[in-house]
């Protein structure tokens, strides 16, 4: 859900050979990923395409069926090597969709299409990628639970639902369908990031200003109050700002100093200021310093830092920050054993990350196949879902609901 957290440091982001082109072995394996199998490590080179595990009742997997799967397998004609980008949207109930970047600036978009989150001009959902007609030259994409942005020459666009205001265009209009159409948000120029909670969004002009609107029942918007907010609204407090990373309905930024700070629900400890008061202005992550990157789930939150270690905060009932407890944290906690991590994502209730080797790994909540190891058994330290030397680089997880992408 959040699309612009900072890259981790070169060293660690050597990027491997993939295979360009599927050969009699990729060609195998592809058939055996098809029925849901995950490539073992006797493979002799990964197949191309982006991989896809979890629930699957809207077709949010994009493999061309409605089929739950708890091991890896291939979103439909979406191959690796021409996605810069990929987000899942959608939460535990309802409206669960994926949205793919495209390297030639395009877009591909599936799954459920009830509030017009795939931006094709209809309602209607789909089981499968399918480009997004009208749409080119985008630089980055984020979407929440059910709508979307994309940045694009410095100007955010958004679709979708716009109940809270979130599409930022001064309405809150179209209530039951949402926007099929990208709308232009207004007054913000400049921008060099978008990012999405549940149903609010957030924009980091190139100045390192932080610029929010949507939902702000608890205070998510980081202004002061609860009132929802349709156009734009500066976060006022904030030193310079390098990324953006919101969870459901809480704010949280990384700075300059690398260092971060949030606001908004906290019920959870999310905000990670060691109490659970939430704040609609923002306050400091305690006990945290030279974080390269960040990233959140529902209601936790995880950093890597710059020696490799990783820590994380908030909701742990489902051993999201696999610290070996189910303990909610209200400041951040070392997640042992986590390192050489090239990438990092958070769902609802669980987390996945890809290792400089090319393994991808996951733990935390299960119920829906989300880990991808071929069970439903929740994981309190982080069990493998692809060997090393997958092909993967990047992975993906809706903020807010259960379905996990590596590409």
């Amino acid at each position: 859900m959040n699309t612009n957290q900072t890259h981790l440091p070169a060293r660690r982001h050597r990027r491997l050979r993939t295979a360009g082109t599927a050969s009699a072995t990729a060609a195998m394996l592809l058939a055996a990923l098809a029925g849901g199998a995950s490539p073992s490590a006797a493979d002799t080179s990964p197949d191309p395409w982006v991989y896809s595990w979890g629930p699957n009742a809207s077709g949010e997997l994009g493999n061309g069926s409605t089929v739950a799967l708890q091991t890896p397998g291939p979103v439909q004609g979406l191959a690796r090597q021409d996605v810069k980008q990929l987000a899942a949207g959608g939460n535990t109930t309802t409206g669960p969709f994926a949205v793919a970047l495209l390297k030639n600036g395009t877009l591909k978009s599936w799954g459920d299409n009830t509030q017009g989150q795939l931006a094709d001009g209809t309602v209607k959902g789909r089981s499968f990628p399918a480009t997004v007609v009208g749409l080119s030259g985008v630089q980055a994409l984020a979407v929440g639970c059910n709508h979307a942005l994309v940045l694009k020459n410095g100007r955010v666009w958004a679709w979708g639902r716009n109940d809270s205001g979130q599409l930022g265009d001064g309405t809150t209009s179209a209530k039951d369908t949402g926007t099929p159409k990208p709308v232009a948000v207004q007054g913000l120029d400049k921008v060099k990031a978008v990012a999405a909670g549940c149903h609010f969004s957030m924009a980091l002009r190139q100045d390192g200003t932080v610029w929010t609107w949507g939902s702000n029942d608890k205070g998510q918007l980081g202004i002061g109050g609860t009132t929802n907010r349709s156009t734009p609204q500066q976060v006022p407090g904030l030193p310079e700002v390098i990324a953006l990373a919101p969870g459901s309905s809480d704010g949280a930024v990384l700075t300059a100093g690398r260092t971060v700070k949030a606001w908004g629900l906290n019920s959870s400890g999310q905000l990670g200021n060691d109490t659970i008061v939430d704040s609609g202005t923002p306050v400091d992550v305690k006990y945290l310093e030279g974080v390269e990157k960040l990233v959140a789930g529902s209601s936790h939150h995880v950093a890597v830092l710059s020696d490799g270690s990783v820590k994380g905060w908030g909701r742990n009932t489902e051993y999201e920050l696999a610290d070996g407890t189910a303990v909610n944290r209200t400041t951040p906690v070392p997640i042992e054993g986590l390192n050489n991590v090239r990438d990092i994502a958070a769902g609802n209730l669980h987390t996945v990350a890809v290792r400089e080797d090319q393994s991808v790994i996951g733990w935390g909540y299960n119920g829906y196949g989300q880990l991808g190891d071929g069970t439903t058994t929740s994981a309190v330290k982080p069990v493998t879902v692809l060997p090393a030397g997958s092909g993967v680089n990047r992975v993906a997880a809706g903020c807010a609901g259960n379905g996990t992408f590596a590409y």
